[in-house]
């Protein structure tokens, strides 16, 4: 089945990886909750897996059936314009495009809006990189030129992800992004043996146990997780320096992990794990004014020991 979806395949060597293509008509992902570009159901080093298929359903139309390290913005009111958007009127969703607002209700982040117009996506597919390009205009003085680059360091086992966000429109662009990784060590459940450790001691803003908890800078399972239990909670304890976005993943049974860092500070933080997933998201405010763009890099280091 996955045969049929447009993707694209990278490698450096050591590393390989599968991407699949942004494509409003047979897309592997068409909803409108994540940017539809760098979804990577597969990467593979020295013999292990990262990123996998963590969901049961799939539909390309389900808001969180997607995998790898992708990204949603999201802004207060959830989306750009939401709350000033009258019942079928329109909003921006970066990375998705213009939707329709479908009622009056507070923005649903699970629930996939119509999507009006999705700009035009330009993508170019090399041996070691993939880089996309969205374009947007809309009638509602949002627009922008999205570009983002994923590529395989030549010589490390790093993927970077590359961004800049211009604003061509009349608005400022006020949002935040994050990125929701799905994690997925050699596709093991989340439980005891798995750790998130940060440079910094995380406080949970709700407690997480009895099935994890913090001890020291570093989140820990004390059981593990069954189908449809998760544990979730914001967290605090970092400040706004770059060096506090250093989050790394690891299987300590099997020494198969990854750390994944940042060159931007970090707004907010929430820590999501089902059984399938790990998942440490450090978001990223972004607020840009017409004419101008900014620019963040998130890079993954993948080991196994």
């Amino acid at each position: 089945m996955q045969a049929n979806y447009p993707k694209a395949s990278i490698s450096n060597g050591p590393v390989q990886a599968v991407l699949y293509l942004p494509d409003a008509k047979s897309g592997y992902y068409r909803a409108s909750r994540f940017d539809w570009s760098g979804v990577i159901p597969c990467l593979a080093y020295k013999g292990h897996t990262y990123f996998g298929v963590w969901f049961s359903h799939y539909d390309p139309m389900i808001a969180d059936a997607i995998t790898g390290p992708v990204e949603e913005f999201r802004s207060a009111d959830g989306a750009l314009d939401y709350d000033q958007a009258k019942p079928g009127g329109l909003f921006v969703k970066i990375g998705v495009g213009v939707l329709r607002k479908a009622g009056d209700s507070p923005y649903k982040f699970m629930y996939t809006y119509p999507l009006v117009d999705g700009g035009k996506w330009t993508v170019h597919a090399g041996h070691r990189q993939v880089s996309f390009r969205q374009q947007l205009h809309s009638p509602i003085g949002i627009a922008y030129d999205y570009e983002k680059t994923v590529s395989l360091d030549p010589h490390e086992p790093v993927l970077t992800l590359q961004h800049s966000l211009k604003n061509t429109g009349t608005k400022t662009i006020d949002t935040e992004v994050y990125d929701h990784d799905f994690f997925m060590l050699d596709a093991a459940p989340s439980g005891p043996g798995m750790v998130i450790r940060f440079p910094f001691e995380p406080k949970a803003e709700k407690s997480m146990e009895p099935r994890a908890g913090i001890e020291g800078k570093q989140i820990v399972y004390r059981e593990e997780l069954q189908p449809d239990q998760y544990v979730e909670s914001y967290l605090t304890g970092y400040s706004d320096k770059p060096s506090d976005y250093d989050i790394v993943v690891e299987d300590t049974r099997t020494g198969v992990g990854v750390e994944q860092t940042g060159d931007n500070s970090i707004s907010r933080f929430n820590f999501w794990s089902p059984r399938t997933a790990i998942c440490p998201e450090a978001y990223h405010h972004l607020v840009i004014e017409p004419g101008q763009t900014a620019r963040w890099n998130i890079h993954y280091r993948f080991y196994a020991k």
